[in-house]
C-alpha cells in the first residue's frame, strides 16, 4: 500500500500542478471553491482536550449532514466524555452543520484535501480515535494514513448505486487495496453490500446496516408545525412541496401545478431549486408563469401568493411537515433523483420522475406501497398529483404506508452505536 500511496500522491500533485491555472481561475470566479481552502490544505487549529477520546464524523455536504444528524446527537448521549468532531467538504455543508450541530459537537471543520501533507496535518491536529465517514466517500491517502496510525475508519450509511457500480467495477484494481484499509464498511441495502463486495471490499468487514434516514425523527412538534403553517399563512390551503428541482424540472412542476390547481383553486406550491445559482433563472420562470409568487428570503407568505420559492438554506426539511405531498426533483433529469425519505419522515407521500437510480433500492421499498409513485411524463405526474388531491382514501393509505416503511426499517443508528461500543 505504501507504493500505491506514493504513486497516487505523485499523480495527484502532478495533476494539480498541470491544472493550476484552471484551479486558480475557478477560485477567483467561484467564491464557494475558496471556502475553507487553507484549512483543507492542512492549516488546522483545534482546541480539544486530548486526554479524552475523539470520535470524528465526516459528512460531505447538506444531504450527508442531515443523514447523520441524529447519529451524531445519539453519539453525544452515549459517549458524553468524548470529543466529537464533524467535518464537511462544502460551504453549504458547513452552514447546515453549524446550524444543526454546533451545540452538540466540540468542533466543526473542513475535511482535508487528499494530499499526504494535508491529511497528516489533520490527523496530527485532531488526533481522532475513531473515524466515521458518511456514505461512500473513498479517499485513498486519508484511509491509508489513518490505518498507519492505527485509527479505525468506518464507512456508514454507504451506498453504491447500480449506475455508479459500473464505473467502480472498471477500476476495481484501484479500489480493492483502498477498501482493504477500512475497519468496517456498512451499507444501506443488501444490494449495496453485494455491489461493493464485487468492487473489492472485504466480505468479513462489509455488512448491511440499513439507512440512517429511516431513524430520523420529526424535529417539530405538532404545535410547531401549526405555527409554521400559520407563519406561511397557508390558512388551511393544501401545499405541494417541489424539492431539489434541477434545470428543466421547474417547468414540469409548474405545468403540472397549473393543471391540478383547476381542481383546487386554493392549492399552493413551494418550489425549492436544488442549486442557489439557479434562483435567478427560476425567478424568471415564475414571472412568466402567470401565478402570483414570492420568495422565502424576502419573508413573503402564501397570503397573496400561489407559489413561494424557497431560496434559503436549511429550511426544506421542515417545509415537508406542512405539505400535502412532495415532488422530489433530480428525477426528470439525468441526475438520478434525491432522497424521498426526507418527506416521508413527516408522513407525506412523494412523487418523482422515473430516473431515480441514485435511490433505486429505497424507491423499490416505497413503490411497493403507496408511499411513493414514479411518473414517466408531465401528463402522468399531473394525474398522480390529481389522485393524491382528489382520492381521500388513497391519500390516507399513502400517508399510512410512509409510517409502516419507517417502522419496518429503523435500527441503523443502533447498529453504528454498537460498533462504536464494541471497538
Amino acid at each position: 500500500m505504501f507504493l500505491f500511496s506514493l504513486i497516487y500522491n505523485i499523480a495527484l500533485i502532478s495533476t494539480a500542478i498541470v491544472l493550476f491555472p484552471i484551479i486558480l481561475i475557478a477560485l477567483v470566479v467561484v467564491p464557494k471553491f475558496r471556502a475553507g481552502l487553507f484549512t483543507k490544505l492542512g492549516f488546522y487549529k483545534a482546541d480539544l482536550n486530548h486526554d479524552k477520546q475523539t470520535i470524528f464524523f465526516h459528512a460531505v455536504s447538506v444531504g450527508e449532514v442531515n443523514a447523520i444528524e441524529a447519529l451524531v446527537k445519539r453519539t453525544r448521549e452515549e459517549f458524553p466524555d468524548c470529543n466529537i468532531v464533524l467535518s464537511t467538504t462544502t460551504k453549504t455543508g458547513q452552514e447546515i452543520a453549524n446550524k444543526k450541530l454546533s451545540t452538540t459537537v466540540d468542533l466543526i471543520t473542513y475535511f482535508p484535501f487528499d494530499f499526504f501533507f494535508s491529511v497528516n496535518s489533520f490527523l496530527n491536529t485532531i488526533k481522532p480515535d475513531k473515524i466515521i465517514i458518511a456514505e461512500t466517500e473513498i479517499w485513498p491517502d486519508f484511509v491509508y494514513l489513518a490505518k498507519r496510525k492505527s485509527i479505525p475508519v468506518y464507512i456508514v450509511n454507504g451506498r453504491l448505486s447500480p449506475h455508479s457500480y459500473k464505473g467502480y467495477k472498471k477500476f476495481s484494481f484501484f479500489f480493492k487495496p483502498v477498501l482493504a484499509q477500512y475497519a468496517g464498511i456498512f451499507m444501506q441495502t443488501q444490494g449495496d453490500v453485494d455491489r461493493i463486495k464485487d468492487v473489492g471490499a472485504n466480505p468479513e468487514i462489509t455488512k448491511f446496516m440499513g439507512n440512517l434516514k429511516f431513524d430520523i425523527k420529526p424535529t417539530l412538534s405538532q404545535v410547531e408545525i401549526s405555527q409554521l403553517a400559520e407563519s406561511l399563512k397557508l390558512n388551511g390551503a393544501r401545499l405541494i412541496v417541489a424539492a431539489s428541482t434541477h434545470k428543466g424540472e421547474d417547468e414540469i412542476v409548474l405545468e403540472s401545478f397549473s393543471k391540478v390547481k383547476a381542481l383546487d383553486t386554493k392549492l399552493k406550491l413551494l418550489l425549492a431549486p436544488r442549486h442557489p445559482e439557479r434562483y435567478e433563472q427560476v425567478t424568471e420562470l415564475l414571472k412568466k408563469s402567470g401565478f402570483a409568487y414570492g420568495k422565502r428570503s424576502q419573508q413573503d407568505t402564501f397570503e397573496n401568493n400561489d407559489i413561494l420559492m424557497l431560496d434559503t438554506m436549511g429550511e426544506l426539511m421542515k417545509m415537508f411537515s406542512v405539505s400535502h405531498f412532495a415532488f422530489i426533483g433530480g428525477s426528470f433529469s439525468s441526475t438520478g433523483g434525491h432522497n424521498p425519505l426526507e418527506a416521508n419522515i413527516w408522513g407525506k407521500p412523494v412523487l418523482s420522475g422515473d430516473c431515480v437510480f441514485n435511490f433505486k433500492d429505497i424507491y423499490e421499498f416505497l413503490t411497493k406501497t403507496k408511499a411513493a409513485k414514479l411518473s414517466s411524463s408531465v401528463e402522468e405526474l399531473a394525474c398522480d398529483m390529481e389522485k393524491l388531491l382528489s382520492d381521500e382514501q388513497y391519500y390516507k393509505q399513502a400517508c399510512k404506508d410512509t409510517h409502516i416503511i419507517f417502522d419496518e426499517n429503523s435500527g441503523a443508528i443502533d447498529f453504528v452505536i454498537n460498533v462504536l461500543k464494541e471497538h
